[in-house]
């Protein structure tokens, strides 16, 4: 096979297409040369924690939106590779939110094992991607940052997979040229505790808000305000903690709101999500799209459709996050060696547009989960990935947003049944917000030196 593909990015969705191509040359199969392009100086994506924030050492705006101690905030059983289980990698069970370290051990654990590592360039971003209709192919121009060279080469098939949390959607609020404290985006969020004994305005209403709030209670803030635009998440959250309307203007340190209340605080941290940014694609390859569970354009979420050739990983808002990845990167694997056929223009825009009308019907978290849900399991079925039990996830995604509800700050000390190998998972030795050691060697109290 004389076929060449770039994947941009070494996080999750790329390492799963790194694997999927690997999976299958291990059976046999003749696989196109596969070169990643990694901006980073290790892979891992957001898992890859850096205490940067703003540019690198190379100038390069920050890919890492990740912060010291993150835990999970799913449980690990929804995530789970199909074909690399946490007890193959950590050689017995472990609970349900591990931290940050614990879950890059193990994402890096299944490529380490694939043997996939010589197919990056690291530190070696894409500066950009054009399409030829007269060759039938891409040209990809990157820049290997140590060496300072540029490099220009062409490829059949282009994989995105640089992710779509990385690049901070930051709004204005009349007010913040004046402000007399700190404000930043939850993508330069490093260190609760920076945030002990402060007052804090979190603006937004995802994930982002509210697990920072929650780090900063746990690591000693004064008091936690939200400000949400629409409705409030509604937790049963600690007495210090309140949620209020849309933030209206800041004088001074005085945050007003919609409703005409006002409170003094010390930092505002904007949780206002993020963009799908690609600024290396030509106009012509470039997805557009907000963050939601059906973007338009991608047949079977991952086809571009206006050129198929090229393949889009990972861009969906999420519930299902490495075993989607996987299921998207085997699907996409087999589409790139002519094992699966793609259908006409005009089907592939029916397909979509078929997916959006469901998407657009949707009431509710549990009735997204069942929607992404049916969307792996599409996948799964025309594909060779290990098959495992949809409606099993579904139902522990379930369970966790009830956990939620019931306590909002505790629901990381349940613990649930791994889908993959059916083995009930341990309690975590320490209650979360007593836990505040995040290391990999705390975690599952092992020597530091092992």
């Amino acid at each position: 096979m004389t076929k060449r593909v770039a994947v941009i990015g070494a996080g999750p969705s790329g390492l799963a297409q790194l694997r999927a191509f690997q999976s299958a040359a291990s059976k046999g199969a003749e696989i196109p040369e596969v070169v990643c392009f990694e901006k980073q100086d290790d892979w891992g994506g957001l898992w890859n924690y850096t205490w940067r924030t703003g540019v690198d050492e190379f100038g390069e705006p920050v890919h890492c939106s990740m912060y010291r101690y993150l835990w999970s905030n799913g449980p690990k059983e929804c995530l789970e590779f199909a074909d690399y289980t946490f007890e193959e990698h950590f050689g017995k069970a472990i609970a349900s939110y591990p931290p940050r370290a614990v879950l890059w051990d193990y994402i890096k654990g299944r490529v380490e094992k694939a043997g996939v590592r010589d197919w990056i360039r690291f530190r070696t971003p894409v500066r950009s991607v054009t399409y030829s209709d007269a060759s039938g192919k891409f040209t990809v121009t990157a820049h290997d940052l140590a060496a300072d060279h540029v490099t220009v080469e062409e490829f059949d098939h282009v994989v995105v997979a640089s992710g779509h949390f990385s690049t901070p959607n930051v709004p204005y609020f009349e007010g913040f040229n004046t402000f007399n404290g700190r404000i930043l985006h939850a993508h330069d969020f490093r260190d609760a505790v920076e945030f002990a004994g402060k007052d804090i305005l979190l603006i937004g209403t995802s994930y982002s808000a509210e697990d920072i709030g929650s780090q900063c209670y746990k690591y000693g803030a004064k008091s936690i305000t939200c400000s949400h635009r629409t409705a409030p998440m509604g937790f049963n959250w600690p007495d210090n903690w309140q949620e209020v309307p849309l933030l209206t203007r800041v004088e001074n340190k005085t945050a007003h709101f919609k409703d005409g209340s006002s409170i003094e605080i010390d930092a505002i941290i904007l949780c206002t999500g993020y963009l799908h940014h690609f600024p290396f694609l030509s106009d012509d390859l470039r997805l557009k799209t907000a963050n939601r569970m059906w973007p338009l354009g991608l047949y079977k979420g991952v086809a571009w459709e206006p050129n198929p050739k090229l393949i889009y990983l990972g861009m969906q808002d999420q519930f299902y996050t490495l075993n989607m990845f996987d299921a998207q990167a085997w699907y996409a694997r087999d589409v790139m060696m002519g094992r699966i056929e793609l259908p006409s223009s005009d089907e592939m825009s029916a397909h979509s547009a078929a997916w959006r009308e469901r998407e657009l019907t949707l009431a509710d978290p549990e009735q997204q989960i069942v929607f992404q849900g049916d969307y792996v399991q599409e996948l799964i079925d025309d594909t060779d990935y290990p098959s495992f039990d949809i409606d099993g996830v579904n139902k522990t995604f379930f369970e966790w947003e009830h956990h939620k509800v019931e306590n909002i700050m505790g629901f990381r000390n349940n613990a649930y049944r791994s889908l993959m190998t059916g083995t009930m998972s341990p309690k975590h030795h320490t209650p979360w917000l007593d836990a505040m050691d995040d290391s990999k060697e705390s975690y599952l109290q092992i020597d530091a030196a092992e």
